[in-house]
């Protein structure tokens, strides 16, 4: 994937997607305790004037953590953790597999020189929304476990585990409710992945010219934060409203959830969270493009001799 100039296709799609699916869970599981304060920040509505001096019960991405830990125990951070590695397997294998394959398809075979900023971008945004219209029911699943905070004593959980949450979905809401949210979701990661992939993919080429860089783990870690930022900012907006979107269906549509939004809390709550967002993200795309350059080089030793 985001090859070096030469371009990096000489290992299998297959070796590229178990790389990928690889790189993504493992970042998956050293973040999701951000992810699920994450969640919980952005689905806490503002105080309203009823409530008098109401404090949020979730302040900062730290205090956030601190309070999921002490008022349900750590493993509570970890709630989602399952349909979270099932949606990186399936997303993170998909988007990342495809990229290079699917621009070199917009390149129309045209290798020479550096691959140009735009062909990155459409690449990026063709995986990103191919890969999640197939993971949309993992991601729906993830963010209802992690929306679930203390209950009050007798009250049962929605459900009991992953499985049991598609399973329930399905006959209480219909197939298609897996699919909730699946505009917004589309937008986020067609969007995210564009900013991630290809912002990735400028900053390490944009590196490797400089003087006294080469294709190392400190320019890996430098384009990984690069592709972090970018994300963040660019997909922040579009991350606000689909977790509102699927952690409570009280919003029409897209546009509705949008316009409610806006009204109620005012523009800055669409960069609600935005340093847990990119604490989150940020050490996210960190680990996992550091661990998906390694596993690339050992997929190849592997596929080499065969070669």
């Amino acid at each position: 994937m985001v090859a070096d100039s030469k371009g990096s296709s000489n290992i299998s799609f297959a070796g590229t997607f178990a790389a990928s699916a690889f790189s993504a869970c493992f970042a998956e599981a050293c973040t999701i305790p951000l992810d699920t304060a994450k969640v919980r920040l952005q689905l806490q509505k503002s105080a309203t004037a009823g409530d008098g001096l109401a404090l949020p019960k979730y302040r900062g991405l730290l205090g956030t953590v601190g309070t999921i830990a002490r008022e349900e125990g750590l493993a509570a951070l970890w709630k989602g953790i399952v349909p979270g590695l099932h949606r990186q397997c399936l997303y993170g294998g998909l988007r990342i597999g495809l990229y290079d394959p699917v621009k070199n398809f917009y390149m129309g075979g045209e290798t020479v020189g550096d691959v140009p900023l735009t062909k990155k971008i459409l690449a990026a945004l063709t995986t990103g929304a191919l890969a999640i219209t197939v993971a949309n029911p993992t991601d729906l699943v993830k963010v209802r476990l992690q929306a679930e905070g203390k209950l009050p004593p007798g009250v049962p959980r929605r459900y009991s585990g992953a499985l049991n949450a598609y399973s329930t979905i399905v006959r209480q809401e219909g197939v298609a409710a897996l699919w909730t949210g699946i505009g917004p979701n589309i937008a986020r990661n067609a969007i995210i992945n564009a900013a991630e992939l290809a912002s990735y993919d400028q900053v390490k080429q944009t590196l490797l010219k400089v003087p006294g860089f080469t294709d190392n783990v400190v320019t890996h870690l430098l384009a990984g934060l690069g592709a972090g930022f970018f994300a963040v900012c660019i997909g922040s907006p579009v991350d606000v409203v689909k977790s509102r979107m699927m952690g409570d269906s009280a919003y029409k549509n897209t546009l509705d959830c949008f316009v409610k939004t806006l009204k109620n809390d005012g523009p800055l709550a669409f960069y609600k969270g935005f340093l847990p967002n990119f604490g989150r993200l940020g050490s996210w795309n960190v680990i996992m493009f550091l661990t998906l350059e390694q596993a690339k080089k050992f997929v190849k030793s592997i596929e080499s001799p065969s070669h």
